[in-house]
């Protein structure tokens, strides 16, 4: 089973992700041009998350993603997680 991370302790953490409210996720929110824009940011996030295979919890709003991080089988926070977040921030072309 993957290693836990403890939240408070967590400083890898990419620009702009948090730790959740739950305590066992980090998150983020994206705002976006359009629908479009957003849901070409959210295929592009599939396949990285098909390659890293470790899949978001998200939610899409018109313009607005909300990406929640979490290893389920792990009860929180891995480097699985970390990584995700990470490979999701190096990301091109996302809003500042």
């Amino acid at each position: 089973m993957a290693k836990l991370l403890d939240l408070d302790k967590l400083e890898s953490l990419p620009a702009k992700w948090q730790a959740g409210k739950d305590g066992k996720s980090i998150v983020q929110e994206f705002s976006f041009k359009s629908f479009a824009e957003a849901f070409s940011f959210m295929t592009h996030v599939a396949l990285l998350a098909e390659k890293a295979d470790h899949h978001p919890d998200w939610s899409n709003s018109y313009n607005k993603v909300r990406i929640a991080l979490s290893t389920h089988s792990a009860g929180g926070v891995t480097e699985k997680d970390v990584a995700l977040a990470k490979a999701i921030s190096n990301f091109v072309w996302l809003p500042q």
